[in-house]
């Protein structure tokens, strides 16, 4: 089970008008930030969303039941949101967990919520519970060629908004965001994950040699709390020999802090992951290199910034 180029085009074409082609800022030279954070929803999740949605209707799989997901909350989001602008009921599955803003938007979106577990990993067993019992459509967070595809279409419009770059460094969960990303710019760019140190599901699998279950937990578990890496984040890793780099809490909770203070984005610890591989200096681009930051969702409390 693959994702193409052809896949991730045919998503955009699909998914066109329903979210937003998100604009990039260049905040230093050769500094790009993707500001996905102003996607729909506060992430880039929709994208996976309506493309699994509106596939599925395509082929008439929509078996009149409904959908169900789970997630530690922007992929719930993303498919309360896609379901309700398409007419579908949804019953989203998070863990106890997920912060009070994330289910009460949820609610807000009409969705049927329920809070089941302390990892996603819980929530979305429920979810397949769910699916058998009553014929629901299952939209994965990450793991389905359609969400993949749609993650995607971020690094298509990569390619048409930035006048060149070499690197993209990517916050990594579950997978689908790099992934899909990763698909799109084939050899044009390289693709680097970030994880936190204490979510390393994509860390393990290369070490592993396959996705590995590994403990979750830390600052940025309610966005990056997967505790295995997707088979097509995996596949995606393998063909386009992606790598991974580690960050602390601390690190994450300072670049979090540095993204409000100097660029005035107010993003979830999640979010700022892929920012702390620079500020920490874990990642060191190389004189003259061209980066270019994926800040993937807002879904916090501005609040909790320092």
């Amino acid at each position: 089970m693959t994702v193409s180029v052809d896949d991730v085009r045919a998503a955009a074409k699909r998914i066109a008008g329903r979210v937003r082609r998100t604009p990039v800022i260049e905040v230093a030279p050769g500094l790009t930030f993707k500001l996905e954070l102003l996607q729909h929803t506060g992430s880039f999740k929709p994208r996976g969303a309506f493309n699994r949605l509106l596939t599925a209707r395509e082929n008439g799989h929509l078996t009149g039941k409904g959908l169900v997901a789970a997630s530690g909350g922007n992929a719930g989001l993303a498919a309360a949101y896609a379901a309700r602008e398409l007419g579908i009921p949804a019953r989203i599955f998070v863990p106890a967990t997920t912060p009070a803003a994330k289910v009460a938007k949820l609610h807000t979106l009409q969705a049927e919520v329920v809070q089941v577990g302390n990892e996603y990993a819980e929530a979305y067993q429920a979810a397949l519970e769910a699916r058998d019992e009553t014929g629901a459509l299952l939209l994965h967070a990450y793991d389905q060629p359609e969400v993949v595809a749609g993650q995607g279409t971020i690094g298509l419009e990569l390619l048409d908004q930035v006048g060149g770059f070499d690197t993209v460094l990517v916050a990594v969960g579950g997978g689908g965001l790099i992934a899909g990303i990763a698909t799109a710019l084939g050899d044009q760019a390289r693709v680097i994950g970030i994880e936190p140190e204490l979510a390393p599901t994509f860390h393990h699998a290369l070490e592993a040699g396959e996705p590995v279950d590994v403990p979750v937990g830390g600052v940025a578990v309610d966005s990056l709390g997967g505790r295995r890496l997707g088979d097509l984040a995996f596949a995606a890793a393998t063909q386009y020999t992606l790598s991974s780099l580690l960050v602390d809490d601390d690190a994450i909770v300072a670049a979090r802090n540095e993204l409000w203070r100097d660029h005035r984005l107010v993003v979830e610890h999640g979010a700022a992951v892929a920012y702390a591989a620079l500020t920490s200096g874990v990642y060191r681009p190389a004189a003259g290199e061209r980066v270019v930051v994926i800040v993937c969702g807002a879904n916090t409390d501005p609040a909790t910034l320092g």
